[in-house]
This record gives C-alpha cells, sequence and structure tokens, in this order.
C-alpha cells in the first residue's frame, strides 16, 4: 500500500487579521504561514501536493474560493493531510468543524493538522478540545460581530459615510474617506437627469438620452474614468447602455440634496451573508453632510411628480394630460377616460371612475369633454398669470413692501427687549450680590428680585410675540414670491402641456354639472388674504 504522505497547506488571512498586525509584526501573515507550513512538512517528510491560500476571508463562511477549491480537490483524492497553521485559520464556525473535520474529512481518508494548537484528527483524544476550540473560535467572531455592527452604527449616526463606493456624482474626499465631495462632471449628468424628468421626459425616454449622447453609465465611469474596481451586483457582461433603473435610482436618492442615508440593508446575522432590506423606520438618515447637487425643492417636486401616473395612452399621447390629477368632486375618485359608443369608438373625455365601474347608485357620470377641460384649466391659468400685472396684486405688491419696512422695524424692537432682557438679569445679579454686602436687607433683596423676575417674564411673551409676527410676515413674502415666480412665465402662454399642468396644478376635481374645480401647486396669497 502506498504511503498516504501527500499534504495539501490551507492558509487564510481576514481583514479582521490584517487590521490586527502590528508594525514589524506579520506572523499571521500569508507569507509566513505559508513557511511555517512548509517547514512543517518538509520536516515531517510530507510531500506538498497543493497551496489554498485565501486572503480577505472569513472563517466563518466555508464559501472562500479556495477553500471551495481544497474541498473539491479532496474529494477527488489529490492529498491525503491537510495542514493549517491552527483549527482557526481552517474555520471559525463550529458547524463547519464537523462537518469536515469530525464528518467529511474521515470519510474521505483524510487527517487534518493545526500546527500551532496541536489540532489532530487522527489522535481522538482531542476532539473535545477541537470541539471547545470551535466553539470559541465562534464565539470571538460573534462577538467581533457585534463590537463591528456597534461600530458602525455609531459612525452612521454621526453621518459618516461608510460605503465601499460613492454614488454616481460624488467622490471621497482625500482628506477624510467617510465624507463625500462632488464630483463636476458626473454631478452636472444628474442634474441634466432632473432638468430632463421636470421637463416631462420619462425614465426611459431619459435613458435613452444619456446613451445616444454617448454618456457613460455610472458602472463603466467608475472603472474607465475615476479607475475604481468597480463592481455592480446586477450587472451583466453586456451592460452598457443607461436604464429605467439606473435613472429612478438616482431620482430617488437623498445623497444628492446632502444626506447619507444608511443601514438599509443588514446581513440575517453573523454567520449569513444574506443582506435583509430593513423597514424605512430603522434607516439611519442624517442631513446635510456633504455638498448638495439638487436643491430640496427640486428634489421634493420631483418626488411628487413621481407619486402621479404619467403614462401615456397607447395611440393617445395626449388623452394622458389630465392622468393622476383629475378626481370627481363628490365621491374623490380618479376620473376615467370615456369613448364614443359607437362609430370609431373615439376618446371623448372623462368620466368617474365609481359610476363606471360600479353603477350610478353610487356617484353620477360627472363627464367632462376633453378638449372643453383643456380649454378651462388654460383659460384659469391665463387668468391666474394675469393677475400678476392687476392693480389689485400691485397694491399688494406695495403692501407686501411696507411690510418689509414694518419688519425692520420688529427687527429694532426685538433687539432692543433683548437687551433689556440681559441688562434686568444684570440688575438681578448684581442685587444677589448687594445682599452679600450687606448693602440691601434679605426682603429688600426678594422685593428687587420678584420685581425684576417679573419684568423679565413680561418682556420674554414681548419677544415671542414680535417672533411670531416676523415670522409671519417672512411666510407672507415667501408665499408672495413663490407664487409670483411660479405664474410669471405664464402670462403669454398659449397651450396646455403635461409640463405645465405638473408645475402648477395640485387636483382638479371635476363637479355633476361639467365645472370643474382647480387646485393649484401654489395659491395666489392675495386672494388669501381676502379670504381672511
Amino acid at each position: 500500500m502506498a504511503e498516504r504522505n501527500r499534504a495539501a497547506l490551507y492558509l487564510r488571512l481576514s481583514k479582521e487579521d490584517r487590521d490586527k498586525l502590528t508594525k514589524g509584526d506579520d506572523s499571521a501573515s500569508i507569507k509566513n504561514q505559508r513557511l511555517l507550513l512548509t517547514d512543517f512538512a518538509l520536516q515531517q517528510d510530507y510531500q506538498i501536493a497543493e497551496v489554498y491560500s485565501d486572503d480577505d476571508e472569513s472563517g466563518l463562511f466555508d464559501t472562500r474560493p479556495d477553500f471551495e477549491r481544497m474541498i473539491t480537490d479532496a474529494k477527488l483524492g489529490k492529498f491525503d493531510i491537510v495542514i493549517a497553521k491552527s483549527q482557526s485559520r481552517f474555520s471559525r464556525n463550529m458547524e463547519h468543524i464537523e462537518k469536515y473535520l469530525h464528518r467529511d474529512f474521515p470519510n474521505l481518508g483524510i487527517r487534518f493538522i493545526g500546527v500551532v494548537d496541536g489540532a489532530d484528527t487522527f489522535n481522538m483524544g482531542n476532539k473535545k478540545s477541537r470541539q471547545i476550540n470551535g466553539l470559541v473560535n465562534e464565539w470571538y467572531c460573534e462577538d467581533l460581530s457585534g463590537n463591528i455592527r456597534s461600530a458602525f452604527r455609531a459612525k452612521m449616526k454621526a453621518g459618516q459615510y461608510l460605503g465601499a463606493s460613492c454614488p454616481y456624482g460624488y467622490i471621497k474626499d482625500p482628506k477624510n474617506h467617510n465624507h463625500l465631495i462632488v464630483d463636476e462632471y458626473a454631478a452636472e449628468v444628474v442634474k441634466k437627469i432632473y432638468r430632463l424628468y421636470m421637463k416631462g421626459c420619462g425614465k426611459a425616454r431619459i435613458a435613452k438620452i444619456l446613451t445616444e449622447e454617448g454618456i457613460l453609465i455610472p458602472t463603466l465611469y467608475k472603472r474607465k474614468v475615476l479607475g475604481i474596481n468597480y463592481r455592480n451586483s446586477h450587472e451583466i457582461d453586456t451592460t452598457k447602455y443607461w436604464s429605467y433603473q439606473t435613472v429612478h435610482t438616482i431620482l430617488n436618492n437623498e445623497v444628492y440634496i446632502g444626506n447619507v442615508v444608511q443601514n438599509k440593508y443588514n446581513n440575517l446575522s453573523y454567520k449569513d451573508k444574506k443582506h435583509i432590506r430593513q423597514p424605512k423606520e430603522n434607516w439611519i438618515r442624517v442631513t446635510g453632510m456633504h455638498e448638495a447637487i439638487i436643491s430640496p425643492e427640486i428634489f421634493k417636486e420631483v418626488q411628487e411628480r413621481q407619486r402621479i401616473r404619467t403614462k401615456e395612452v397607447k395611440g393617445q399621447g395626449s388623452a394622458s394630460l389630465f392622468s393622476g390629477i383629475l378626481f370627481c368632486a363628490d365621491c374623490h375618485h380618479a376620473m376615467v377616460r370615456k369613448y364614443e359608443r359607437r362609430g370609431n369608438h373615439d376618446f371623448t373625455g372623462y368620466c368617474c371612475k365609481t359610476y363606471k365601474t360600479q353603477s350610478k347608485k353610487l356617484c353620477t357620470s360627472h363627464a367632462v369633454n376633453y378638449e372643453q377641460l383643456k380649454e378651462t384649466v388654460l383659460s384659469a391659468i391665463q387668468n391666474e398669470a394675469v393677475e400678476i400685472l392687476t392693480s389689485e396684486n400691485i397694491a399688494y405688491l406695495n403692501k407686501m413692501n411696507c411690510e418689509i419696512d414694518r419688519r425692520k422695524g420688529y427687527e429694532f424692537k426685538l433687539q432692543y427687549i433683548e437687551s433689556e432682557i440681559e441688562r434686568k438679569k444684570s440688575y438681578k445679579k448684581n442685587t444677589y450680590q448687594n445682599l452679600m454686602e450687606n448693602i440691601l436687607s434679605k426682603e429688600e433683596y426678594l422685593a428687587y428680585v420678584k420685581e425684576y423676575e417679573l419684568d423679565i417674564c413680561a418682556l420674554k411673551k414681548q419677544k415671542e410675540s414680535l417672533k411670531k409676527q416676523i415670522e409671519e410676515k417672512d411666510k407672507q413674502n415667501f408665499e408672495y414670491n413663490e407664487w409670483l415666480e411660479k405664474f410669471k412665465n405664464y402670462i403669454s402662454i398659449e397651450e396646455l402641456t403635461r409640463d405645465v399642468l405638473l408645475e402648477l396644478v395640485k387636483k382638479i376635481e371635476a363637479n355633476e354639472d361639467g365645472s370643474v374645480n382647480i387646485y393649484y401647486r401654489f395659491e395666489n396669497p392675495y386672494r388669501k388674504e381676502e379670504k381672511k
């Protein structure tokens, strides 16, 4: 019978092991593991059949590349002995210790030797110590995993970016790898995507435009331009075109308004690599951690637009003009398309969905003609825009200018009140000093303190009242400017488009008599004043 002395050397180093190495101490390095095991094999007169090495791989999993290759070769009978520095180099998972060392290897006639810790499967006397070491090694991984998770959560809560690669549009700050800085070229592409979407382009259309313009997809841009060895798990070898999903992801990523949102996924356990998506309430969101590429206002508008259905009806592109905006004024359900019953069955307008699907007992038709609806809404927007130039609105503008002057007066008065509060506080402090120096009696001291406290309390109430008035004036100014900015571009509007509707109109309600109620995203503040 041939001598069974063919040995396989197994080497492993994880990231955690590398982090623990001190300068000048590379005893656990792959290089020194190889020297140690080679010397041991030669001393025992073993023939080295193969060397298997896994660098930066955790001992908890048996999906390590060279470990898997070694197990395959073991089943093919390519060696008789497996030698590792220690049992923990082979595995830190108790389940794998039982599976390989105490079941599969014995069945294959393979011996395992741990050089440093004396583990040897041919020595039945140390099986219990191997099992105990297996548990200890697994506990070590469990504790280490818990400590790492705690450290990561602390960093996430501090707003430190922990992703292996940066979102498209950003690169890592050379001075701080947990901080993002803007990549000017990619940031312009991101802005272009948002501009196109705000103009009414769908996500698939935007993807097509970017592809036709020869703009590299994020994966290829990171590799070819930034020189990053980046791998996208969803990528296939032929991926080179922009896709709907890529555009969708960019349009919904808060990173572009300066936020860092992490902890979206977690491992099921420290022994399982499977990522589980976390509910939104478990996400860790920290705002204002880096320079924004997109303004919060535009980002919010994009999110609102995505909630509205924009899909065109095949062959009837214009018929989708009011999709997601038009509702029944009574049952508040969406209006659906209405067609002629005879002839070409052409699209004519809309009727209540409840009426159409459930009968007139629950709601009536609320039918509106498409062309008439377009004309009504266009006319309403024109009238709203023209109000900017009306004498009433000019009067309101003059009124707002007066309010600005009044606000300055409020600010001056607020500063005076704050200085008075500080003055009364200093008097109160001096009163105590006078008591300590016997200048004032205790009764006099208490009387003065009470008076100052009443004065301070009254001043603080005046301060809060003034602050509220200033905030109210600021709000009115903001509402006016917002309304003015939105409508001033539509004074000469001649055609109603989807873009105009989405920018200006929140919803339209159809009444039973054929009239409609239009609710704008921004209300005319002058009309708002009249309602009071």
